[in-house]
């Protein structure tokens, strides 16, 4: 996409006022619509932490909707933005989370808001996560502003795995996310190598867009906050967010009181999306395995459990898994296959070429048995390095390189 070609709207970065200015520090913002989960807000926050310490000037700002931002730890010069909140319900439709308001005019505030934020920060360069429109289309306005402007650059971040290939088109047909991409976008950033899954597959993109990817690898998590870890060897479960995870930490609950001789001991991360009664009712069948299984509801510094952990039992998501990847861990993944099979076929791809061990429905069954079976096995399992893993995780430092290259053509 070639700037020089776009109109000018107000002043610009190029008048000679500003050239004679002082250059201004890097100023870097990116969107994570965040409707379910903390995927989306914890990608954002790995990016965003390695673009700030690759500059010692450049700040950045996260635009999110996750209801539990403010319960992360953010490094100096990067903040966020909390957009009003929605929740998708089991038929797929969407409700304001607390304000009142119907959906659409929770999105035509979420709009306003994007839209106001980005004029008053005047981004460098935005990067979207996933949803190219945005959700129900409220970045359209914002990136038709800065189209016309020609003075940020726009990239689009996509994970490795998107949804089986005929969902995906039909759902990006729908939400006009071809021609989005298509019209606004310098580059595509896809999060994982291309040697392992290609999620842009069935999408009628251009030879042209085609041309502006870029895979980056899996983005690489470190240990940001230190935390105490136990110190006894265990094996850490986690269902991510939580919001889907009952049924992995039934089955973890089942094979723990099935089996008395099961080791190590388990920490488990509820996450905050499951709460209420299904937590409760947990909680007590946890009491009773006296501190055979510890848990907790949520712990943003999970980086620490991870590295310190015997194994790692999980379910499929993107986070989860660069996780893994990162520390080295011996790992069932127990996917979710619904509303989505990203995680099934991020988990069946990995088995796949070695790097982890996935627990399938179909296959395996979702027994205790079979929980007992996997973790009985991950000492013996290899690790992800012994299939090559170091070499997937470039991820950020391509991220970084991307940036200077988009900055230079500026």
């Amino acid at each position: 996409m070639n700037f020089q070609n776009r109109p000018a709207g107000g002043a610009s970065r190029n008048d000679p006022d500003v050239c004679n200015a002082k250059p201004r520090a890097r100023r870097i913002m990116l969107y994570s619509h965040d409707t379910f989960g903390l995927g989306h807000l914890r990608r954002s926050r790995a990016l965003a932490s390695a673009l700030t310490a690759a500059d010692d000037t450049t700040s950045a700002i996260i635009l999110t909707g996750s209801p539990v931002a403010g319960r992360f730890t953010f490094p100096e010069r990067v903040d966020h933005v909390r957009l009003p909140g929605v929740t998708k319900l089991h038929d797929g439709s969407y409700v304001s989370e607390t304000l009142g308001l119907d959906i659409d005019k929770t999105t035509s505030l979420r709009s306003a808001l994007i839209q106001s934020t980005v004029e008053q920060y005047d981004p460098d360069l935005l990067i979207v996560d996933k949803e190219p429109a945005g959700f129900r289309g409220e970045l359209l306005p914002t990136l038709e502003w800065l189209a016309e402007r020609g003075q940020t650059r726009l990239v689009l971040g996509l994970r490795d795995v998107l949804d089986e290939a005929d969902v995906l088109a039909a759902e990006w047909a729908r939400k006009g996310a071809i021609e989005a991409t298509e019209k606004f976008y310098d580059e595509i950033w896809v999060y994982g190598p291309r040697s392992v899954y290609d999620p842009t597959e069935g999408l009628q993109l251009s030879p042209e867009t085609r041309a502006r990817m870029h895979w980056t690898g899996y983005l690489r998590r470190e240990i940001t906050d230190d935390v105490e870890t136990p110190d006894t060897p265990y094996v850490l479960i986690t269902p991510g967010g939580g919001g889907d995870g009952a049924a992995l930490v039934d089955l973890v609950l089942q094979a723990y009181e099935q089996a008395p001789d099961l080791s190590p001991d388990a920490v488990l991360i509820y996450g905050p999306f499951l709460s209420g009664d299904v937590r409760e009712a947990f909680e007590q069948r946890v009491a009773r395995l006296n501190g055979r299984v510890s848990a907790v509801g949520f712990d943003g510094r999970i980086e620490s459990l991870f590295a310190g952990a015997q194994g790692v039992v999980c379910m499929g998501g993107y986070n989860t898994f660069c996780e893994v990847l990162s520390f080295d861990q011996r790992a069932v993944i127990v996917p979710r296959t619904v509303p989505r099979l990203e995680q099934w076929i991020r988990a069946a791809r990995a088995e796949e070429i070695g790097l982890v061990h996935m627990l399938d429905e179909n296959r395996d069954g979702m027994t205790a048995d079979a929980m007992i079976k996997a973790i009985r096995g991950l000492p013996t399992q290899q690790r992800p390095s012994q299939a090559g893993a170091e070499g997937l995780l470039d991820g950020l430092d391509v991220v970084v390189a991307r940036t200077k290259a988009l900055m230079a053509q500026k």
